[in-house]
């Protein structure tokens, strides 16, 4: 019997009628011709082929012979339609590389990339576009952009080259909003110009617009380094503006000589209703805005004035606010007050504020109130920042990239408008496994991915040093970052320092387990995990030197990245104790998360770490609901600001939708979130905030990262 061997290998019996039916396609298309009894002619000779030469055809010999004789009786516009048929056919089979990828996020199957990232709902149509163009894009830049060398080592979690669905786009990671000259010298949003505010409610709602026009130029954090300070003119504008209607109102509608101490209690007042009203709008424009990302807006807000500040007062009346309605949460569907992931908060710790009897100490009574019931603000010491920082005291860009400190032309210190070009991250503990215990042969493997690591953040310099500011107005021609010529080059603010360049590394617990048996606070630990951080110092110092690129060393959030280099690890080398078997690694110089340790004990370990680690930093402590507890809370901030430079606090603040459950959501034996009252495990119903890399997460967490949120222990 006749046989066809099919496109896989795979033999079927011949049936000219499927020849027939193919050919008719073709001929009733719109570019054949119709020729009666053609098509079944032209099968029957075909079959008749087959069996005089005795062997089983292939679909493309089939193909062919349906092609030439079309041909040979005289129908070339058949036979041509019959052809681009079949080249439409096989494109149509042809599987593309992000094929999978990509019908995975439409189908929800692919959670690697659904649950990358915890701020973003990978459901909804607006972050599935973003997601699905993103796949392309990484697609496009592994084939054409990247060497194959970067590629490899990324594949088998040598390294990690981050926001590869970025890359080929003329953008960059994070940055610090120069968000004081957009307001003073006014800026354009979407070709409209915005002139300076008059008042602070006006200046609220032209911030939160710029926010969401930098969120959508580039891929990372954004911060406004100093809210407070920013703001406060603008509460004084409203203010003289509410103080010139009250004493006209008292002489133009009463009819009475001014009270001026009256007066100005009335302008108080309403000054204080449009500071709540401008920080209402901030917090609620930017928890409700979408981004072209998919996502509302990375943004971190900074609250640091100094007491000599000539708007000190309004500066502390925003910070007041910010935190009381940070305190109160945001209602969610239920009507429900949770706790909202945005804006970041990070409150400075300063002499003026941090001790009992000093004038501001009310505000971080009122902050330790806010992180118990909130998880925000976290905590930066203005002291230990200037012992690390040439005496400066600034927000990190998003969650934890800091800059190193850089000078103007005139001496002076410049942080505002600067930024974050990329980052490329290392993974210790894959060449812990490969050193085998050896720590020489550690240190030789190390050097020798770093070298690959400095190629693969040059790659970033080399796109970006070609652009100019017309790639995205909102940074490089009105103010966010600068203020170019449309058609000026970026180049000059590439290099000398200005913008950063980042290596990243994580898991230093496990390279020490591998590599000395031990964790990283034994004493034998620590000596090798500092080794780590001196040996990638000297290397970023030595990078510095040989291209003026401001590289920086990075704590790396990996929020993706613990659960994803372990399970490259665990495929290739398999289960290994206290590696590779927990399903995540640890975040870079942190203590592991099962360990047995006191805050204190934990934020003095981890203070030396954040020392040699500043491009990026940031320490947590795990701790229980302790709502009524504040004093114990205001004790740990106060440890803070002696011992360590960036802390934070991680609690449980959840809900649950089907009981109305407000407490800790659990995670069952099976990994599921599950309402510990109702038992409900309905993600769609369930309010879960944790923090997993600086930021806090509302959207669930892939495998890796929920087991290492289950296996937390508390530090107090």
């Amino acid at each position: 019997m006749l046989e066809v061997i099919k496109r896989n290998g795979e033999r079927v019996p011949f049936n000219r009628d499927k020849i027939t039916v193919a050919i008719e396609k073709a001929m009733n298309s719109s570019s054949g011709i119709y020729e009666e009894g053609q098509a079944a002619k032209i099968a029957g000779e075909i079959e008749a082929y087959a069996a005089s030469i005795q062997k089983d055809l292939t679909i493309y010999a089939i193909e062919d012979q349906v092609y030439y004789r079309l041909l040979k009786y005289n129908n070339p516009a058949t036979a041509r339609a019959y052809e681009n048929y079949k080249t439409i056919q096989a494109f149509k089979r042809q599987t593309n590389t992000t094929d999978d990828d990509v019908f995975g996020l439409l189908n929800n199957t692919n959670l690697e990339v659904l649950d990358e990232n915890s701020n973003k709902n990978g459901h909804v149509v607006s972050t599935q576009r973003d997601l699905i163009a993103g796949e392309v894009s990484k697609d496009i830049a592994r084939r054409k952009l990247i060497p194959a060398d970067i590629v490899q080592a990324h594949d088998s979690g040598a390294i990690h080259f981050h926001d590869m669905d970025y890359i080929i786009q003329p953008m960059f990671n994070c940055c610090l909003i120069n968000l004081e000259d957009m307001l003073a010298n006014g800026t354009v949003i979407n070709g409209k110009k915005i002139d300076t505010p008059k008042s602070f409610q006006v200046a609220c709602t032209v911030t939160t617009q710029i926010i969401a026009q930098v969120a959508s130029g580039q891929y990372g954090g954004q911060s406004i380094n100093g809210i407070d300070r920013i703001l406060a003119p603008y509460v004084r504008k409203s203010f003289k503006k509410y103080m010139k209607a009250v004493v006209e109102e008292q002489r133009e509608i009463y009819g009475i000589e001014p009270d001026m101490e009256k007066a100005e209690e009335i302008a108080w007042k309403r000054t204080k209703k449009e500071i709540k009203d401008g920080i209402q709008t901030i917090q609620y424009q930017i928890n409700t805005l979408m981004t072209t990302n998919g996502q509302a807006p990375f943004v971190t807000l900074f609250m640091y004035f100094q007491p000599d500040y000539e708007y000190a007062r309004e500066a502390a009346l925003i910070d007041e606010e910010l935190l009381r309605q940070r305190i109160q949460g945001i209602k969610n569907e239920a009507n429900v007050y949770v706790t909202p992931a945005f804006p970041k908060l990070i409150y400075v710790l300063d002499e003026h504020n941090v001790r009992e009897g000093s004038p501001y100490f009310y505000l971080t009574k009122l902050a330790a109130e806010c992180t118990a019931k909130r998880m925000y603000p976290d905590y930066i010491s203005a002291k230990k920042m200037r012992e690390s920082y040439e005496g400066n005291v600034f927000s990190p860009m998003g969650c934890r990239s800091f800059l190193s400190p850089w000078k103007d032309e005139k001496g002076n210190y410049q942080f505002d408008g600067r930024f974050n070009m990329g980052v490329v991250s290392l993974n210790l503990p894959q060449i812990g496994i490969l050193a085998d215990g050896d720590e020489e042969k550690f240190f030789q493997i190390l050097d020798k991915r770093l070298e690959l690591c400095k190629k693969a953040l040059l790659l970033r310099v080399d796109l970006l040093k070609r652009i100019t500011s017309d790639v995205s107005p909102i940074h490089w021609q009105y103010g966010a970052i600068a203020r170019l010529k449309p058609g000026e080059t970026i180049k000059k603010f590439i290099y000398g320092g200005y913008a950063t360049l980042s290596l990243g590394y994580i898991g230093i617990y496990e390279a020490t387990v591998l590599t000395k048996h031990c964790s990283h606070t034994a004493p034998e630990g620590r000596k090798f995990a500092m080794r780590i951080m001196d040996d990638l110092n000297a290397h970023i110092k030595k990078w510095r030197k040989e291209t003026n690129i401001g590289f920086a060393l990075y704590g790396t959030p990996a929020e993706n990245l613990t659960n994803l280099f372990c399970k490259i690890d665990k495929a290739r080398f398999g289960s290994i104790p206290d590696v590779t078997d927990k399903g995540y690694y640890t975040n870079s110089y942190h203590v592991d998360v099962r360990e047995p340790i006191n805050v204190f004990d934990k934020f003095s370990f981890e203070a030396d770490f954040e020392d040699k680690s500043t491009g990026g930093c940031i320490s947590y402590a795990e701790i229980p609901n302790m709502t009524h507890n504040i004093p114990a809370v205001l004790t740990m901030v106060q440890y803070i600001y002696d011992h360590i430079t960036y802390g934070e606090f991680n609690t449980k603040l959840d809900y649950c939708h089907e009981c109305g459950f407000d407490g800790e959501i659990i995670l069952n034996d099976d990994n599921e979130w599950e309402c510990p009252r109702c038992h409900n495990k309905d993600r769609n119903k369930l309010t879960v905030i944790r923090r997993t890399c600086g930021y806090l997460g509302e959207n669930f967490w892939n495998e890796g990262r929920t087991q290492e949120i289950k296996n937390r222990v508390l530090h107090i």
